[in-house]
């Protein structure tokens, strides 16, 4: 049997079609825009998305429509989808990225506050979590919040549409602010704190649990057997996690998307001392911390794109090899703020330690560098709370970088493993779908069996030691120029 796996991205949405043996079958793609209201804000249009996933099934199911089993979904996380009582949507979704939350992340986390907020949650807020959202909804378009009947997530809005069942999973839920992580349920008092009622948050279930079968219509408009499975999925970085392989407890994957992120399995629940991570549930019935910085591979993106006009992203990486790591340009990376550990929506970019002799080679490494750094700081947070790592796998489009993975490596001085299949939140929703369908017993089995690494990447002693040192640099720039950029 075949199983679809969807990827629903901030600039794209991706999927694979994957056999029993995950082995890929095919995939597809489509791109929309993103809606920018006021600088900071992000937004976009769900019924994007749906034509978005409607034109990849179909492209995905040409001579395989009999043979799909099941479809499950990583997406997006944190994004706030609000229903009427005719479950049409109300306004534009409020992205993940979007910043315009400042005042009721204040509000929560000092009002409130941090302590409160991690006794029920796990958590403290962060401008781009679901709740902060809604504050704001409340606070700036109140007709909008008294109209809301539903309220969801992006990928759960997809699943919605195939199924008309309102559903979340733990993983995501997670990243909302009203889910009471350790005990894998909707927190009743920040239900209150929200000023919302708890029947309007979905049903949840864990990620690889079947929320229902397609709808009739849906299914003959797809070209598909209604007996197909609609398996909840996972949060991106959760569903990356599962496609790397990355379950069980003390295990880690990076990923190098638009954002960042740091992402350590645990069979227990944990909080770090200051919250700087996140504390939450895994797409396996268990848990992880995850650190995520809010530019990765679109820093990248910017400095080729955007300053040096050019479109072939790995044009000079063989110059960057020429470059020492111990010279003393660097990067921060906070094109649109931070979250983990700063959690500053004001934090900006920089190139410190320019020179006469400084060359456009020496900026390209220190922008994968400083990326590097940032990832590295998460890392540290997860070290003084007695994590101890023996590796870590990477996904995400940076991760097709040669250079970046050494640099990781050497940086975190761990050992870098990368998979055969680097698709990351589609790969694993595809494994999600194979275990509601019941093709394994669960994602521990699955994923033994599915996933392999193709290589690891190890460190070089004498780059560690020279990038031990520059860390050291790196780790006091942001508070040196905290409020002045």
């Amino acid at each position: 049997m075949l199983y679809i796996g969807i990827d629903l991205g901030t600039s794209s949405t991706k999927a694979l079609l994957v056999n029993e043996k995950g082995e890929i079958i095919r995939s597809a793609s489509r791109s929309y825009g993103i809606i920018y209201p006021n600088p900071g804000w992000t937004e976009q249009n769900p019924e994007d998305w749906v034509n978005a996933l409607k034109e990849i099934i179909k492209e995905l199911s040409v001579g395989h429509k009999d043979e799909i089993k099941g479809i499950s979904f990583g997406g997006q996380m944190h994004g706030l989808v609000v229903l009427d009582k005719s479950d049409k949507i109300i306004r534009p979704c409020i992205l993940w990225n979007d910043g315009r939350t400042e005042e009721e992340t204040k509000y929560l986390n000092e009002i409130i506050g941090r302590e409160t907020l991690s006794k029920y949650t796990g958590n403290i807020a962060f401008a781009g979590f679901t709740l902060p959202k809604i504050l704001w909804l409340k606070n700036h378009e109140k007709e909008n919040f008294d109209r809301i009947d539903k309220i969801m997530l992006p990928k759960d809005y997809l699943a919605y549409y195939l199924t008309g069942v309102h559903a979340t999973d733990y993983s995501d839920a997670s990243g909302m602010l009203l889910l009471d992580v350790k005990n894998r349920c909707w927190s009743k008092e920040m239900v209150e704190i929200s000023k919302i009622k708890l029947e309007m948050l979905p049903k949840l279930y864990e990620s690889y649990e079947v929320i229902g079968k397609i709808k009739e219509n849906i299914a003959t408009e797809l070209g598909l057997s209604k007996e197909v499975n609609v398996v909840i999925g996972a949060g991106d970085n959760a569903a990356a996690a599962i496609g790397t392989g990355t379950v069980g407890d003390n295990s880690c994957n990076i990923s190098l998307g638009t954002s960042g992120t740091i992402f350590i399995t645990s069979n227990n629940f944990s909080v770090d001392n200051k919250n700087s991570l996140h504390s939450f549930c895994h797409a396996d019935s268990k848990y992880h911390l995850m650190g995520c910085i809010l530019s990765a591979a679109s820093c990248n993106g910017w400095w080729l794109s955007k300053i040096l006009n050019r479109s072939d992203f790995d044009y000079h990486n063989e110059e960057m090899k020429n470059i020492s790591p111990d010279n003393n340009v660097f990067f921060l990376p906070y094109l649109s703020g931070e979250r983990s550990p700063h959690n500053d929506v004001h934090a900006r970019g920089a190139f410190i330690g320019l020179s006469h002799q400084t060359t456009e080679p020496m900026m390209g490494r220190a922008v994968l560098e400083g990326v590097a750094f940032a990832l590295r700081d998460c890392l540290e947070v997860a070290k003084a709370s007695g994590i101890k790592l023996t590796s870590t796998k990477l996904c995400g489009g940076g991760s097709r970088t040669t250079l970046w993975i050494s640099i990781i490596s050497n940086v975190l001085n761990l050992p870098v493993e990368m998979p055969v299949i680097e698709e990351g939140p589609s790969y694993g929703a595809a494994i999600l779908a194979m275990v509601g369908s019941k093709e394994y017993k669960d994602v521990l089995s699955a994923t033994k069996q599915i996933v392999k690494i193709k290589e690891t990447v190890y460190p070089n002693v004498k780059d560690v030691e020279i990038y031990e040192k520059k860390y050291q640099t790196f780790k006091k720039l942001y508070p040196a120029l905290k409020g002045i950029l």
